[in-house]
């Protein structure tokens, strides 16, 4: 390796430089503290965690955007982390054991094995909460509120939220009685809303023509809250649990245009994101002009099977560089005090200490310099400085 090639980084790993970080640990503890606010506790769990239980439950997905490597203590599959809600999962069901409802919040950093979609990081910062212990409405109402709350303290005003029930899909499927390879196919098409590939192949796999139309009608219930006016009609043969999970999306979109007004409401009857793994609505947040989701979240009612205490819960998490970079967030200001170094006697050393003593305990920034530098105030991010003049420090600007 040449010298040149040791300043590499991976692909899709990145540093976060001064500017940036300021931006994004400022937002991450204004969201923390909004989180705190709903009333959600702060977790933070390790980097890493035994596969037995970082993969529980998680379906197939997350296992191959897992790095893993083998502890050396015990000989064990370690994993390290792609996704902090199973993390969470086993902290509610094992470390905390709480009765009632648990709220939880959290950010770190992750890793994926490649990236989720062309360009994308592989470390991000994810951010999020997870409700457990609710399996009412209200809860999923709750965490949606949530993420619009976050997107607009973000500087995103009108947040554009996608809406879906993985139930409808899923009722459909069991149904139509499909073989899993079959239901792996329709999966993908869904998936890519390939509708010429649809059409043909619902008519080559599905016998059934009340079935074989529901199911392709999915592809097309996209829109506004209208959307479940034609559902209704189209499901009208559907088993009852299709009728539940539009009224269910109903009662979340008439609840959210009271508590979230600013949000731009989109239902589309087949997202399913995460089918796997989410067992009732799934939401997802976008940005103007962005094209991938900067926040995903839904019901998981059975993550916590594998932990052995299995109890409803809901979440969201977001990418925190991703609110930063499209949530407009205000770039920060140069705003901070630099010290010249004094040249003279102790008792003006001791007086300046003093001084900067109480700046700093005042929560000003103040940068010391050294003997000899010459300041160079736009990297030091300083606006001001503390000059000696007739024998008192004073603030003055640069």
């Amino acid at each position: 390796m040449t010298v040149a090639d040791r300043w590499l980084l991976p692909d899709g790993v990145e540093e976060i430089l001064p500017n940036q970080a300021l931006q994004v640990e400022n937002l991450r503890r204004q969201i923390l503290d909004l989180y705190h606010c709903w009333g959600y506790d702060l977790v933070i769990p390790p980097l890493v965690e035994f596969t037995d239980s970082l993969l529980s439950g998680t379906g197939s997905d997350l296992d191959l955007m897992t790095f893993k490597v083998t502890d050396q203590i015990s000989g064990r599959m370690m994993g390290i982390r792609a996704d902090i809600t199973p993390q969470t999962s086993r902290m509610d069901a094992h470390s905390l054991r709480r009765n009632g409802p648990s709220r939880l919040c959290y950010a770190g950093t992750v890793l994926y094995t490649k990236p989720r979609y062309p360009l994308a990081s592989r470390s991000p910062i994810q951010i999020g909460v997870e409700l457990y212990g609710e399996a009412g409405l209200a809860a999923d109402i709750e965490v949606i509120s949530l993420m619009v709350a976050t997107l607009q303290l973000a500087g995103l005003e009108k947040p554009q939220l996608d809406l879906g029930h993985v139930g409808i899909y899923g009722n459909l499927l069991e149904e139509a009685g499909l073989a899993k390879e079959q239901e792996a196919e329709l999966f993908d098409l869904l998936q890519r809303k390939s509708v010429p590939e649809l059409d043909a192949w619902v008519a080559s796999n599905i016998n059934d023509k009340t079935s074989a139309t529901m199911i392709r009608a999915l592809v097309d219930l996209a829109g506004d809250a209208t959307v479940l006016d034609r559902a209704r009609e189209v499901f009208a043969t559907a088993p009852a649990e299709v009728e539940l999970a539009l009224d269910e999306l109903q009662a979340v979109v008439d609840a959210l245009k009271v508590s979230s007004p600013g949000a731009e409401l989109y239902l589309d009857l087949s997202e399913l994101r995460g089918y796997h793994y989410h067992t009732g609505v799934v939401f997802a947040a976008y940005a103007p002009g962005i094209g991938q989701a900067i926040g995903n979240g839904g019901r998981y009612d059975h993550v916590g099977e594998g932990f052995g205490r299995s109890r409803p819960a809901t979440g969201f998490n977001m990418n925190l560089q991703a609110l930063v970079q499209f949530g407009q967030s205000q770039e920060y200001l140069a705003s901070g005090i630099f010290v010249p170094a004094v040249q003279s006697s102790d008792s003006e050393n001791i007086a300046q200490q003093k001084v900067v003593a109480e700046l700093r305990a005042g929560g000003e920034r103040v940068v010391c310099g050294f003997p000899g530098q010459q300041p160079d105030y736009e990297e030091l991010h300083c606006d001001r400085q503390l000059l000696l003049v007739e024998g008192t420090f004073q603030i003055a600007s640069v």
